[in-house]
């Protein structure tokens, strides 16, 4: 029996949680996997060498439960080493069958490190799998099971066919080293990581069930909104190709059903930013923006959309969601109490005593009550 968008959206929310234990600062990247996963489009990271990108990934599909994938591609890497090898017991009748099991044709969660560093063989395999979901080699052919590829690299590339190739990722994230304030909750957090990462806390069901509700969502009170934000962008040099600007209404709709609903708004209008191709580009969309994105709100997706929008509404969201997440923790550690006490500062550095929302003010007295009796008070 299928559940009802507001469970499955809960159920997804609370696997993301799950995931983004012991990450410091990787929430957006793990809401735009689910956010990816539910649109039915795929995720480009790029950063430096060593920020979590592929734990990130991997926790998300764990707390997911799906069939994960992972590979580091390199100048010489084979398209066997993604795809599987050639049955051989197959070959010596004249059949060329690929054995896929356990490979990148199987997985339902996928992380591609590297992705740029991939043959012309491989880029080909890779734009069947990711735009059409199928996989053909020989008598082999497949309709794969993969509801969402991250692919990751150093920075994007300047090569034409490359950046051709990057341009199918509809998603981009940026992600930079941990600030020095953080680097007590990196330490924390990463001992934790190294220790094991969370099991899994929902099922891909419940993505499945999303990317049904978003691909029947009622868009009709987002699209002009929506097309007032491309030309906004357009007029201020930021360009979209019209595959781009077709498929954002996929990521409104996401954006709607990992919220619990089943018609999109000017709230949903968020994922707009991260659809953007360059990180320069990123920061100017947010500015030309500032006002359409000014209701973004997302209980699914908080880190995400308030980091796209800026906007009060989905601040005020985020540091709910984090309160709640912190408290939930054991109480023990000086660690917690640091972090509780930065998530005090942020509220009241972004709103006022008589401008909080009620849930916003609920968590701040509970952090405060938590800050006391940890100190005996």
């Amino acid at each position: 029996m299928k559940r009802d968008v507001v469970t499955s959206a809960r159920s997804v929310r609370a696997a993301l949680d799950q995931a983004a234990r012991g990450l410091v600062d990787r929430q957006v990247l793990v809401d735009l996997v689910a956010l990816a996963a539910v649109a039915g489009e795929h995720l480009l990271v790029l950063g430096p060498p060593g920020t979590a990108k592929s734990q990130a990934v991997r926790q998300v599909a764990r707390a997911l439960g799906g069939r994960y994938f992972e590979y580091l591609l390199g100048r010489f890497t084979e398209p066997s080493e993604l795809v599987g090898p050639i049955d051989l017991r197959r070959l010596k009748d004249g059949v060329v069958e690929t054995q896929t099991a356990g490979m990148l044709p199987e997985a339902e969660v996928a992380f591609l490190d590297e992705v740029f560093l991939g043959s012309t063989a491989i880029l080909n395999t890779l734009l069947s799998l990711l735009n059409e979901r199928t996989f053909r080699r020989g008598a082999t052919a497949l309709a794969v099971p993969l509801r969402v590829c991250v692919g990751a690299a150093n920075q994007l590339p300047d090569d034409e066919a490359l950046a051709a190739f990057a341009d199918r990722f509809l998603l981009r994230c940026f992600v930079a080293p941990v600030a020095d304030a953080q680097l007590e909750e990196l330490l924390e957090g990463g001992w934790r990581v190294e220790a094991g990462g969370a099991a899994a806390g929902a099922s891909l069901a419940a993505i499945d069930e999303l990317a049904a509700v978003a691909r029947a969502a009622d868009l009709t009170a987002a699209r002009p909104p929506l097309a007032a934000a491309i030309r906004a962008l357009r007029g201020a040099g930021v360009a979209l190709s019209d595959r781009r600007v077709v498929k954002l209404q996929r990521l409104v709709a996401a954006a709607a059903a990992l919220d619990g609903r089943t018609a999109a708004t000017t709230a949903d209008l968020w994922p707009i930013v991260y659809a953007v191709p360059t990180a320069e580009a990123q920061a100017q969309a947010r500015e030309v923006l500032r006002e359409l994105l000014a209701a973004s709100a997302s209980d699914g997706l908080a880190a995400a959309a308030a980091e796209a929008s800026m906007a009060a509404p989905a601040r005020a969201a985020r540091l709910v969601a984090t309160a709640q997440a912190l408290l939930a923790e054991p109480a023990d550690g000086a660690t917690r109490a640091l972090q509780l006490e930065s998530v005090v500062r942020e509220i009241d550095a972004g709103f006022a005593a008589d401008a909080r929302p009620p849930a916003l003010a609920e968590a701040r007295a509970a952090i405060v009550a938590a800050l006391a009796q940890a100190r005996g008070e």
